[in-house]
């Protein structure tokens, strides 16, 4: 003991006390609480912060706001900058902290869930936040797990227990976890109490698949492995109860340990405003740069500067920097403040409209629609590729046994009118039956006898275990650690062959009202090298069967010469089968002489105690008993896509998405489920990569690259993407993809395993994978690790020009991958789940993210385009009319608005319009965007909001100013003569030209909305009648309080002035009759395709394209003939070894402890 003292100070090492809270409380171990919250109360200032000035447009007005307090080199107000910048923070902080709150309250479901955990001799529930490292616990079948637990005991035999992993590892395969032999017999809470010991494990870490420590009771040191731990994230299942010890909790837990922290993202569109920002602050440096050069001209050579007022010319040089810094001040909402805001608001708004959208509302889980995060709303317009999980992303994690081929003759669950039995032309007998008229068939039909063998070896030959319950006991639940073995038993009992008991040496099965125990003597298991399992078994008439089923390939190899009738027809039903996206299995059987099994036997016991290499000599005494079947039939099993899958996968890819699926599952399962969900088509070429060495890979990538790139159109550079490379220092630099380069080659798929992912990833190989990739129309990734798809998607993100990548996912499994993307989506609905919470928007089923791209997306994109081109255009077109005053006023930094109505510009009078624009506008109907998805592409190419955009509208604004300036001065100068016989001020004409360009932005609003709905009628003419109404009540109110003195007395001469009224109409028609005549040109002479959308649209125009489905239907028939001949859709899902032995210790007769 005192050995094992001394470990106990070692930092390798944590150890824990069983039953002994306090010897375990002075270690300080970790709480059970988690947060996946962006901020907390330490760290939401500091990388607030960090986040809003990283944004270039805050950055300039912080600097702004800071000279503005340098004595008098602001001709503004003081507060003019800071305390508008401070409301912007201040919102955006409120809208950070309101989305912060979602995720608490999410994380707080968590921590609030309730285990049974031991103290003193009974269990007591208590919170998951309040459980801590030595606790026992109690967990219940269909429950998680609260933290990483160490398996003691269970209600099964020797300590075994199920549990299903799809939340961390995406498969849906049931894993066995089985504790050790000595606390096998801890089954009351009693005995569990009285349990002394102590358990050193290793540090926390994130590897999910290693564990190493021991437990030590009484002087016993017995070792602990992966067998025994139970996993934060894991689900017990079909297993009534387990007890376990806390060794891992809250971020401490492998699953927490392989989270990372919520990353900061920005959008393209964001990255492009901050681009813009820089292109328009060197603007505004050359407009302050121009007037501060022409202050220094003035001083310098004006007669009246000389003479009359006497400068100190010898200072002028040195006050060229004081005055660059007036007319930066003077004109630095050249930088729309309002736009940051306005932007945060629109997209929360946007957000919101997303979580209210009862089209992507799942009521079976009662699920809406979740914008986690909405400052990424916009992005979703403009996906390039999404990566996405298959097990409960895809798929459903249900298996249905859905038709079966039986002595050449075809069963179906449901049979359409077209697929029904029929008599042909030649005399042939094809199509499908039904399962009530197999059941008939069983009876009273010639193949009866092959039939009754065929669901005999349904209900023997497997590793399942059927269960009940005490409530229930006629309800048999059956546990299988392979979906498709339990689709089959289930199948076979649905057809009146029903397994019901399991012993260590027998199973035992019910048909015909009668009972039958066969003794099972072996099994040889399944692994993906054999592709088949089989079992030898003895029947109640004494005989030797082997039963086998596997894949076509291999069991049709394997068939005797003689004897075999129904191998032809039972192809027919495996093509169609496989056609049809259903996972298919091989049926045989032989009868085996008694001689031959016992000298068989002897080969097989040898092969069983081999200490090296045991799992190949097993193969090999399987090779020498699996030969001359007899073959029975066929099985076609659905694996159960979500609905709506293979529509969204086919529109996604349509509106010019790519789809990579990152999967855990084997490659004959990915493969399959492609094929279901349209993922891969008929016409598609496979590129299958199983290579097993680094230089295999790097081989067989370039070899397919070269072949690819030959098959290209002359047209195309052979070098694609990576036309060239240059060498620096020493290594190889390459071009990034172009996301937009299209070819004609046929279209490729190219599915490669984790094995190869992991060699392709590396440096030498992994930009020649990523070209290939690149040039396929869909990729799948087979047996990848959560590190894997994270790096995939990175590669793509840094290494494809311009591309937008999405991560959708269920399990934990996808965190990393989901992070790494520019848009995380989690598939929300199943309790617990840690994708959904990790994501930035979250929705219940896959078909949801059709609307949630094309639509929201859509809208979304084109909405900030405009909301931004806008905001820009309206600061510009008003700072602009400074820079043409200064012009007049001899550069002396005077300003030609009145500050506050000058600030009240971004805050009152045009935040309206942009905001009416950004929240309602819809460039045409949900319906058009659902119906044309090649519009999608609009967004993916940047076309509303690109530089060559931004510069149209900065031209314009240019044009608009001076257009206004220019005409009001002519109109109504300075020296025109007002009715009490005084001369008008600049103040005068300042509000003059302020209307004006109120009006002018205006109407341009209300000539780029597409869509008018009641708050668009209310900002654009309330926009007006505010101002109208603001004006001579401030102009009043404002003076008598101390505060805009200089609009004293501007009311009657402003409103009774001809020239203001004949202004206000004349001006904004002049200014924006250009942008009406472009806006006719470009609908009829450079017409894009919303254009024609939006007539279809509103004139409801039928759509006549043709849909060449015939021809299509005839490609389909010759392609999927090929294929079906290539793959007859094996799969089959199974874990590789150890079922055999579990099986032998379950007795399903005996009664299971209550705990």
């Amino acid at each position: 003991m005192l050995a094992f003292q001394n470990d106990e100070d070692t930092s390798t090492d944590r150890v824990i006390y069983l039953n002994d809270l306090t010897k375990n409380e002075p270690k300080k171990f970790l709480h059970n609480r988690i947060s996946t919250a962006k901020y907390n109360a330490f760290t939401f200032l500091p990388k607030f912060l960090f986040e809003q000035f990283s944004k270039y447009a805050n950055l300039f007005f912080l600097f702004i706001g800071c000279i503005q307090q340098i004595g008098d080199l602001s001709p503004t107000n003081k507060a003019g900058t800071l305390l508008p910048l401070s409301i912007v923070l201040f919102a955006s902080g409120v809208k950070e902290t309101l989305e912060d709150m979602k995720r608490n309250k999410q994380d707080t479901e968590v921590n609030n869930r309730l285990v049974k955990t031991l103290e003193g001799k009974e269990f007591v529930e208590k919170k998951w936040s309040d459980v801590v490292v030595g606790d026992i616990v109690r967990v219940e079948n269909g429950q998680f797990f609260p933290a990483d637990l160490v398996l003691l005991s269970s209600s099964e035999p020797d300590a075994l227990c199920y549990i299903e992993t799809s939340n961390l590892d995406g498969e849906t395969n049931l894993k066995i976890r089985q504790g050790l032999q000595e606390t096998t017999d801890l089954l009351t809470p009693e005995a569990v109490g009285g349990l002394e010991g102590v358990i050193k494990s290793e540090l926390p870490n994130n590897s999910l698949y290693t564990f190493e420590g021991t437990l030590r009771l009484s002087h016993k040191e017995i070792p602990l492995d992966p067998a025994q731990l139970l996993l934060r994230g894991a689900m017990l299942r079909n297993t009534r109860w387990i007890y376990g010890v806390v060794v891992f909790t809250g971020h401490e837990t492998k699953l927490m340990k392989n989270s990372t922290a919520t990353p900061s993202k920005s959008t393209k569109v964001e990255r492009m405003v901050n681009t813009q920002i820089v292109f328009l602050f060197l603007i505004l440096v050359g407009m302050a740069t121009i007037c501060a050069l022409g202050t220094l001209h003035r001083t310098l050579t004006d007669p009246f500067e000389v003479d009359i007022l006497q400068t100190d010319r010898s200072a002028a040089p040195y006050m060229v920097l004081p005055n660059f810094l007036t007319f930066m001040i003077l004109y630095n909402n050249l930088i729309p403040l309002s736009l940051i805001v306005t932007m945060e608001f629109v997209k929360f708004f946007l957000g919101t409209l997303i979580n209210s959208d009862l089209d992507m509302y799942h009521e079976p889980s009662d699920t809406p629609a979740t914008a986690r995060t909405s400052s990424l709303v916009e992005e979703l317009g403009q996906i390039d590729y999404i990566f996405s999980d298959k097990t409960g992303t895809l798929t459903c994690n249900v298996m249905e046994y859905k038709m079966c081929s039986i002595a050449g003759i075809g069963y179906a669950e449901v049979v359409p009118d077209e697929k029904k039995a029929r008599v042909d032309d030649s005399g042939k007998e094809t199509g499908h039956y039904d399962f009530h008229r197999l059941i008939m068939n069983l009876d009273n039909h010639s193949t009866g006898p092959v039939i009754h063998e065929f669901l005999t070896l349904l209900a023997v030959c497997h590793t399942v275990i059927p269960e009940t319950t005490e409530e229930e006991p006629d309800k048999i639940i059956y546990q299988a650690s392979s979906p498709d073995e339990g689709a089959l038993v289930k199948g076979a009992a649905s057809l009146g062959y029903t397994f019901t008991t399991r012993r260590p040496k027998s199973v035992t099965i019910k048909h015909h009202e009668r009972e039958e125990e066969y003794e099972v003597l072996n099994i040889c298991e399944f692994n993906s090298t054999r592709k088949r399992m089989s079992s030898l078994v003895r029947g109640p008439n004494g005989k030797i069967k082997l039963y086998i089923k596997g894949a076509d390939t291999v069991i049709f190899e394997r068939m005797a010469n003689e004897g075999n009738k129904y191998i032809d027809a039972t192809n027919v039903h495996l093509e169609e089968y496989a056609s049809e996206g259903l996972r298919t299995l091989c049926i045989a059987y032989r009868d085996i002489p008694e001689e031959e099994y016992v000298e068989w036997s002897k080969i097989y016991d040898k092969a069983a105690t081999t200490i090296n290499n045991r799992g190949e000599a097993l193969d090999k005494a399987a090779e020498l008993i699996e030969k001359d079947l007899i073959l029975l039939g066929a099985t076609a099993i659905e694996d159960k896509l979500q609905d709506g899958v293979p529509d969204t996968i086919h529109t996604l890819a349509t509106a010019g998405i790519k789809l990579w699926v990152l999967t855990g599952d084997r490659q004959e399962t990915a493969i399959n489920i492609g094929y279901s969900c349209k993922l891969l088509t008929e016409d598609m070429s496979l590129i299958i990569c199983n290579e097993e060495t680094h230089f295999g890979t790097k081989e067989y990538l370039e070899q397919k690259l070269a072949a690819v790139k030959s098959g290209l159109e002359p047209n195309h550079p052979q070098t694609s993407a990576y036309n060239g490379f240059i060498k620096l220092f020493g290594g190889k630099v390459f071009d990034k993809v172009d996301k937009d380069a299209d070819h004609d080659a046929e279209p490729l798929a190219l599915i490669i395993d984790g094995k190869s992912l992991g060699f392709a990833l590396e440096d030498d190989i992994k930009f020649t994978f990523l070209e290939l990739a690149c040039l396929c129309k869909a990729v799948i990734c087979c047996r990848v690790s959560p590190l894997q798809k994270a790096l995939v998607v990175r590669l793509v993100k840094k290494n494809v020009i311009g591309a937008v990548t999405l991560a959708i996912g269920d399990g934990a499994n996808d965190v990393g991958m989901i992070q790494a993307a520019h848009v995380g989506v989690g598939i929300s609905g199943m309790e617990g789940l840690q994708a959904a919470r990790s994501a930035d928007f979250a929705i219940a089923q896959f078909r949801f993210l059709r609307k949630l791209l094309l639509v929201h997306g859509g809208w979304a994109y084109s909405r900030m385009s405009k909301l931004i081109l806008y905001s820009f255009y309206k600061n510009i077109t008003l700072y602009l009319i400074q820079l043409w005053f200064a012009f007049d006023n001899g550069f002396s930094g005077q300003t030609l608005f009145e500050s506050w109505t000058q600030s009240a510009y971004n805050v009152g009078f045009a935040v309206l319009q942009p905001m009416a624009i950004g929240i309602f506008d819809q460039y045409v109907s949900a319906r058009m965007l659902d119906k044309y998805p090649q519009m999608y592409r609009l967004g993916q190419r940047s076309e509303f909001y690109n530089h060559t955009a931004f510069w149209g509208w900065i031209a314009n604004s240019f044009f608009h100013s001076l257009i206004m300036y220019k005409t009001m001065t002519w109109m109504y100068g300075e020296s025109a003569m007002l009715p009490d016989g005084r001369i008008a001020n600049n103040w005068l004409l300042g509000q003059m030209v302020y209307t004006t360009d109120l009006l002018t932005i205006t109407w341009k609003a209300a000539l780029i909305v597409d869509t008018w709905v009641r708050f668009t009628f209310m900002a654009i003419f309330g926009s007006i009648g505010l101002w109208l109404v603001a004006f001579p009540f401030w102009c009043t109110i404002g003076p008598m309080m101390g505060i805009s003195t200089e609009l004293y007395g501007l009311v009657p001469p402003t409103f009774t002035a001809p020239a203001f009224w004949l202004g206000i109409v004349l001006v904004p028609i002049l200014s924006n009759l250009r942008d009406y005549a472009w806006k006719f040109a470009k609908r009829n002479y450079f017409t894009r395709s919303y254009h024609i959308i939006q007539e279809i649209q509103k004139y409801n125009i039928p759509d006549y394209r043709p849909r060449m489905e015939w021809f299509k239907k005839a490609v389909y028939k010759v392609r999927q003939n090929q294929r079906t001949k290539r793959t007859r859709g094996f799969a089959f899902s199974q874990n590789e070894s150890g079922q055999a032995n579990l099986i032998r210790v379950y007795d399903t007769t005996r009664r299971k402890p209550r705990g």
